[in-house]
Order: C-alpha cells, then structure tokens, then sequence
C-alpha cells in the first residue's frame, strides 16, 4: 500500500477518534478536561490508557465498536498490514479504505460474512 495513501488514512482514522472523543466531551465534563490536556499526538493512544473504563460506561455500543475498529486500523498501520483482507489476505481496494478506512475485509469477503449472519 502506497506509504503516501496509509498516512492520510491514518491522519482520517486519528480525526474520526478525535470526533468520537470529542463528541464524548461535549457531553460529560469528565472527559472534557482529559480531552482538553491530551497532545494530539496522544489521541491514537486514548484506548490504551487508564480511562478506557470510564470511556466505555459512557459511550454508545456504536460508538464503542467504532472506536475500536479504528483503533484496530490505526495497529495494522503502524504493524504495515493496513489494507490487507483479513479473510483471504488479499489488498482491499483504496475506494473501500477510503469509505470506510477501519475496514478488515475486502468486499467479496464482506458480502461472504453478511451471507452467513443472515
């Protein structure tokens, strides 16, 4: 995957965790001074930290699993296994990353696992 296309997603998937993490914020005044101390470079580390407990109670079950997905994505970035199928290994396409950057499988073997859950 072209090093150019892996960090704008990264710089995506850190935005979409700031929007999560912010929107969290806005409303509990806990968050909102943690949030407000973090460096943004810190951002991509929130999950890891001791407030991943207190993270969770307040977050929505979406946004709980979105969170993670992107906090998965933003590993297999920094372990160079972005954008690799998770199923069949194969490359997922750039127009798929960029709808949905946290995506784990390529869209045959998407549309495969949301025939077998039926």
């Amino acid at each position: 995957m072209e090093k150019t296309f892996t960090e704008q997603m990264r710089d995506l998937l850190v935005a979409q965790k700031r929007g999560i993490l912010d929107a969290l914020a806005a409303t509990n005044e806990e968050f909102r001074a943690i949030v407000a101390e973090m460096d943004p470079k810190d951002v991509a580390d929130v999950a890891s930290d001791d407030i991943d407990r207190k993270m969770i109670e307040a977050l929505g079950s979406q946004d709980i699993k979105r969170l993670r997905a992107i906090d998965a994505a933003l590993t297999r970035i920094s372990q160079e296994r972005y954008g690799q199928c998770m199923s069949c290994s194969k490359k997922i396409p750039q127009e798929r990353l960029q709808a949905i950057p946290y995506a784990v499988l390529c869209i045959d073997c998407q549309k495969s696992e949301e025939r077998r859950n039926r």
